[in-house]
């Protein structure tokens, strides 16, 4: 009977453990400690080296493409578009053929997917909509102008609209979770750059009703109000509450809304992890919302989707805005104690390579140029990888030590520096010593600064003195600071290596030409050192 008693007890737990396993116990999160974010992937930090296709490029006839540039880059994620129109051909008759392929094609090449859903909203307009809505545009209205002109976007406000994106989204979030138990998926973008170009608002009749009603109690909390530098009041319409700004903060709340009631429906099916992008503004001088898309996450309303949207479970930004000082402001206002740090897309230029340095940093989860595939014009496996280098040469490095970098940047080991147009040496604080990085090639006080901005360092305290450092087109040195400031010091020990499975792999000592002169110097391709400094 003992013998029974104990068979019976090891079977139940395993049973437990393999039910846990296989429900929520792995499936993708978002955690977050002191501010920072990790994602969670098989429960452990990941960070997605990501890429995402063109907007028609899901296609069974076009994956080729999209798989090599996969591999060409050393992506361990891919972003790729999911279409309603191509989903629901016939209204409430679904084909999750396409979805299938994906997940199946991702799982052979070894890679993660985030799907974008590309329903209601595409970079503003309707144009990913099944052709029975847009045939029937009484019941699915876009936007009326202020003038009373059409506007080609449709109108968050019109409860049929919503209901047949709630119907289609949460079919797809059915079938995932039916079709992906391995979690394939890891997160999903609901819509795309929601908002709206040529008018601030919807004018209608029906929208301009809800206008001039009174401004929800969710933003006329204390802390929202402020955040939106309004007034602190107790109530009143949207121009009395919020002036000159009310036609976009009405406008965002009604986007923020609609696509947060989508969201909250899908993750009550199936709870992945899911964002919106944002099109971004200028992130200096507060410009009005005639100069961008309205609506959005932009970040100044911010606050407002957090609020309306709490389903959502971050806001990115797509970043295709030009200049170190204005990216950099960018990435900080998305780095947020309630909003982990995401670029789900960003310019595939040489320039911008660099910027996933400090996503890493600053304890992000992921980074993604869009547009890694030819967009089915010809090219061969040489032209991809040359096109595709500049990023990479960093993912190929990234990658083993992905995980690492994952844990360091969520326990805010981490932190570096990008080189500006100008070509300013920079300083990186590390409590006992101060790390000096000059740009650009040769040695320090004699270097010459390249012609592109594309220097980037990277340095992961493993404690007081001893630190990894990766970085490209640059050069390092250190000074003791605080009582050791001013003494003599050295490099004890200068490893070159590279990651593999998460274990660093020695290459050789540095010294002499490579450590002389201050310090190391990075070249063209990163490179992985640990360094020991000590004072003398």
């Amino acid at each position: 009977m003992k013998t029974i008693a104990l068979w019976l007890a090891f079977s139940m737990a395993c049973i437990i453990k393999t039910f846990a396993q296989g429900t929520n116990a792995s499936m993708p999160r978002i955690i977050e400690k002191n501010g920072r974010h990790a994602l969670l992937v098989d429960g452990k930090p990941f960070f997605m080296l990501g890429g995402q296709a063109h907007n028609s490029s899901g296609w069974p006839g076009m994956l080729p493409q999209v798989w090599q540039a996969v591999e060409a880059m050393h992506l361990n994620t891919v972003e790729i578009p999911i279409y309603w129109e191509q989903i629901e051909p016939q209204h409430g008759k679904f084909d999750f053929s396409l979805v299938g392929t994906l997940i199946s094609q991702a799982r052979q090449h070894k890679v993660h997917l985030v799907l974008l859903w590309f329903g209601t909203w595409k970079n503003g307009s309707d144009h990913y909509m099944p052709e029975w809505m847009k045939r029937e545009s009484a019941k699915y209205p876009n936007i009326t102008g202020k003038n009373g002109q059409p506007v080609d976007s449709p109108s968050p406000h019109y409860q049929a609209t919503l209901d047949a994106d709630v119907k289609a989204f949460t079919a797809v979030m059915r079938y995932l979770k039916q079709a992906d138990p391995q979690h394939t998926v890891i997160m999903v973008q609901v819509e795309n750059e929601s908002g709206s170009w040529g008018s601030v608002r919807d004018y209608s009749a029906v929208a301009q009703k809800l206008f001039e009603g009174a401004v929800p109690a969710e933003l006329l909390k204390p802390s929202v109000l402020q955040a939106l530098n309004a007034p602190v009041v107790s109530g009143g319409t949207w121009q009395q509450v919020f002036g000159d700004r009310a036609d976009e903060y009405f406008q965002a709340w009604s986007i923020a809304r609609f696509v947060g009631q989508v969201a909250a429906a899908g993750k009550a099916v199936y709870p992945l992890p899911m964002y919106v992008n944002a099109a971004l503004r200028e992130p200096f001088g507060n410009p009005m919302a005639n100069n961008y898309e309205s609506g959005g996450p932009t970040d100044n309303v911010i606050p407002i989707w957090k609020a309306a949207a709490p389903e959502i479970d971050l806001l990115a930004p797509d970043i295709y805005l030009s200049g170190s000082k204005t990216i950099l402001k960018v990435i900080d206002l998305y780095d947020r104690p309630d909003n982990a740090l995401f670029v789900p897309e960003a310019a595939l230029t040489t320039d911008r390579a660099k910027y996933l340095y400090e996503v890493i940093a600053r304890g992000g989860i992921g980074f993604s140029p869009f547009g890694i595939d030819a967009n089915g014009r010809p090219e061969t496996a040489a032209q991809a990888a040359e096109r595709l280098a500049p990023f990479a040469k960093d993912n190929a490095m990234a990658a083993p030590m992905m995980r690492q970098l994952a844990e360091w940047g969520f326990d805010g080991k981490i932190k570096a520096v990008v080189e500006h147009e100008d070509h300013a040496e920079q300083t990186i604080d590390l409590g006992a010593w101060q790390a000096i990085v000059s740009f650009g090639s040769g040695r320090r006080n004699a270097a010459q600064p390249d012609a592109e901005p594309n220097g980037k360092m990277m340095i992961v305290q493993m404690d007081a003195n001893n630190f990894i450092v990766i970085g490209s087109h640059c050069h390092i040195t250190f000074q003791p600071t605080g009582g050791n400031a001013g003494r003599a010091w050295q490099y004890m020990r200068v490893d070159e290596g590279h990651y593999e499975n998460g274990q660093f792999k020695f290459l050789r000592i540095l010294n002499g030409d490579e450590t002389d002169f201050g310090g190391p110097r990075f070249g063209a391709e990163p490179v992985v050192l640990k360094v020991e400094v000590g004072v003398r």
